[in-house]
């Protein structure tokens, strides 16, 4: 009969003589201070890290009570760690020449990892739309990823899950996913544009459309005119694409046309009328000033017809 022993498991003397708590303990997330020369940014980091009053505002607050909530990382196999949520934290501790930061030191995969760093990131409440856009697309691919079928089979049924559960998540609807990520198609100077808001979210979702060599040559053509496009314009363009026929010379005609918003719009600025009002006045008082005038002129000028 052979003998079993080899078998046989033999418990170390650290597992013998542990506690059931102190081995729970173990498992239990924990909040480390690391230094920020160990600390590296997420890769592909959609989310733009500046040094506005909010950042100050954060860092001056770092100064007094410290970092309130921890950030969440996770080892690199290079060493050290990458930033999973806290980048702006790290940047704000460093302005308050903070040398170390609290996390906690998660093993996360890369696809467990993305979907934490966009959702962290999401709940802020002003995001550009190119902040947006890049997010959803990193979301919307590893979701995909991580429900990937291997029979090879996956249905645009299951893909059109995958952005329900993007803008479940972030509290739109999946055709928004969709067209925050064709920004993603726009060459970097037309996507600036949008940030800048002198384009509109719907004709920029019409010019990611176009060849990256037709969004360059559009670029001229809106310097030349002096324009941006509008939604009209921007479909029009796109068509002209999708036929072949985009040419500088057609993206210039088609720039150069007066949109009928600006042939029914008339803007006062401030700076055009505050000379008319005393310096105390605020843009409000001024307006409500304005209507009155206008009020108490065309009041006159229909009894006067009336006569």
């Amino acid at each position: 009969m052979k003998s079993s022993a080899k078998n046989i498991k033999l418990a170390s003397v650290d597992d013998i003589f542990s506690t059931e708590e102190s081995r729970t303990d173990e498992k239990l997330e924990k909040i480390v201070e690391l230094p920020l020369t160990e600390l590296f940014p997420f890769k592909d980091h959609p989310f733009k890290v500046i040094d506005n009053e909010a950042m100050y505002d954060t860092a001056e607050s770092i100064k007094q009570y410290g970092v309130l909530v921890p950030a969440i990382v996770r080892p690199r196999d290079e060493g050290g760690y990458e930033i999973v949520a806290g980048h702006r934290r790290k940047r704000a501790c460093e302005i308050a020449e903070r040398p170390t930061m609290p996390v906690i030191v998660r093993n996360l995969d890369d696809d467990a990892a993305t979907i934490i760093m966009v959702d962290s990131n999401l709940q802020r409440e002003n995001i550009l739309p190119s902040e947006r856009a890049f997010a959803f697309k990193l979301k919307l691919e590893a979701i995909k990823r991580q429900g990937a079928r291997t029979d090879l089979t996956s249905t645009q049924d299951e893909q059109k899950l995958s952005a329900e559960k993007v803008g479940k998540d972030a509290g739109v609807g999946k055709d928004t996913v969709r067209r925050y990520i064709r920004l993603t198609e726009l060459i970097p100077e037309l996507l600036s544009m949008v940030d800048e808001k002198k384009i509109a979210l719907s004709p920029a979702v019409e010019l990611s459309y176009l060849k990256n060599e037709e969004q360059i040559s559009l670029l001229e053509a809106m310097e030349m005119e002096q324009a941006t496009p509008s939604q009209p314009q921007a479909k029009r363009l796109r068509e002209f694409s999708e036929k072949g026929k985009l040419t500088i010379e057609v993206m210039s005609a088609i720039m150069s046309e007066e949109k009928k918003g600006d042939l029914d719009k008339v803007t006062l600025t401030a700076d055009k009328i505050k000379k008319y009002f005393p310096k105390s006045y605020t843009p409000r008082q001024m307006e409500d000033t304005i209507i009155k005038l206008l009020e108490g002129w065309h009041k006159k000028r229909t009894q006067q017809q009336e006569r």
